[in-house]
């Protein structure tokens, strides 16, 4: 089955203009850099291209067609010298009042594309529009949002933003980025772990934008776990059942392991990754976080606590926790940290750990090779 990039026009393969008619050759700016990139992406990926515009009152008197051609064949014609070619071009007229079946976000230009031949579960819809992301919903595709604020100041449209956020994969302003992520798949894992004194479930999107959902029946765990997601720029979701009514060891340990596990999981053959990193500060306290994903496990722990708990959380499970972790992910973990408020300590601990994450995840998408001279990590 063939995979579709749905491309917007105006505002996503050209700079849109304050008047939104590019109805001269003086208002023509192509977006930055979306020749290079959108050429590699032919080259390198099986997608079919495909155009789809809305142009408000084409052929009416305030946007005659024989403005419009001219600047739209030199465009097509442009785009077709750098080797990018559309398959099809669907150009809707229409004014929104009309609600045309084919106006986007609605689908009535494209109904071929709603057969065996095509997967649009594994399509795109690139575009700057809230209507794009839409457009996706209802091809049960997946959007890419050029967010350049288009939409700025519409409050209906930012409503509508909260509904359609899960159909959006990538949010972004560079086609360097659309690139990327295209070349880059998505590393996520799920994990679902239960013992008899433990039932944990855990989501992990590595490529993520730091958002958790975390519920393990201790709040300040749950605290930590939440800057582990927003300070690593992954989501995270978090759901466990443990027998707290005995003691709170077995839901930190069993998190941490099955934690460990969903990252090993999810980094699979770990090409391009960077492996290493950070040092952190919080207040009176300094935070030195250290991690390899190199497939083996280790733990160098240099931090002491004067308290018994933080929370509900007892500090003694603070190593523990790490020590968990990196069995399970295969990971080697070296931390140090020293001040006054413990409080501090270990959230600086934790913002470090996601940080140390966030720099040894991080991918290069033009040299997807294996950091190691074993040739196995």
């Amino acid at each position: 089955m063939k995979k579709v990039l749905f491309i917007d026009r105006d505002g996503t393969l050209i700079k849109e203009p304050e008047d939104l008619q590019v109805d001269g050759f003086e208002k023509l700016v192509f977006y930055p850099k979306v020749f290079s990139n959108l050429s590699k992406i032919v080259k390198e990926f099986d997608f079919e291209l495909v155009m789809i515009t809305n142009q408000d009152g084409l052929g009416t008197d305030s946007f005659p067609e024989s403005t419009f051609w001219p600047v739209h064949n030199l465009i097509i014609k442009t785009f077709e010298n750098e080797g990018v070619f559309f398959e099809e071009q669907f150009i809707d007229p229409s004014y929104p009042e009309e609600n045309s079946p084919n106006r986007k976000p609605r689908t009535g230009l494209l109904t071929k594309y709603f057969s065996d031949k095509y997967d649009l579960e594994n399509s795109f819809v690139i575009g700057d529009r809230i209507t794009d992301v839409e457009l996706a919903k209802n091809l049960n595709a997946k959007a890419i949002y050029i967010n350049n604020q288009s939409d700025l100041g519409k409050d209906e449209l930012s409503v509508k933003r909260n509904e359609l956020d899960r159909w959006i994969c990538l949010e972004t302003t560079s086609w360097e980025e659309i690139y990327a992520f295209l070349k880059l798949n998505k590393r996520k894992a799920t994990i679902e772990r239960k013992t008899n004194e433990t039932d944990i479930k855990i989501e992990l999107n590595l490529d993520g934008t730091g958002k958790s959902k975390i519920d393990t029946g201790l709040p300040f765990f749950d605290h930590m776990l939440d800057q582990l997601a927003r300070h690593g720029g992954m989501d995270l979701n978090i759901s466990v059942k443990g027998d707290l009514e005995v003691d709170e060891h077995h839901t930190i340990e069993d998190t941490a392991i099955a934690l460990g596990e969903v990252f090993h999981s999810s980094l699979g053959n770990k090409l391009g990754i960077e492996r290493y990193g950070f040092t952190l500060p919080m207040d009176d306290c300094l935070a030195q976080v250290a991690i390899d994903f190199g497939g083996r496990n280790w733990l160098v722990w240099d931090a002491e606590f004067k308290r018994e708990k933080i929370g509900e959380m007892p500090t003694e499970m603070f190593f523990h926790f790490f020590k968990s972790f990196t069995d399970g992910a295969r990971a080697n973990l070296n931390i140090k940290a020293e001040g006054n408020n413990e409080h501090h300590k270990i959230e600086a601990i934790f913002k470090s750990f996601a940080k140390a994450i966030k720099v040894a995840i991080k991918r290069d998408p033009d040299k997807l090779i294996l950091p190691s001279t074993k040739g196995l990590l």
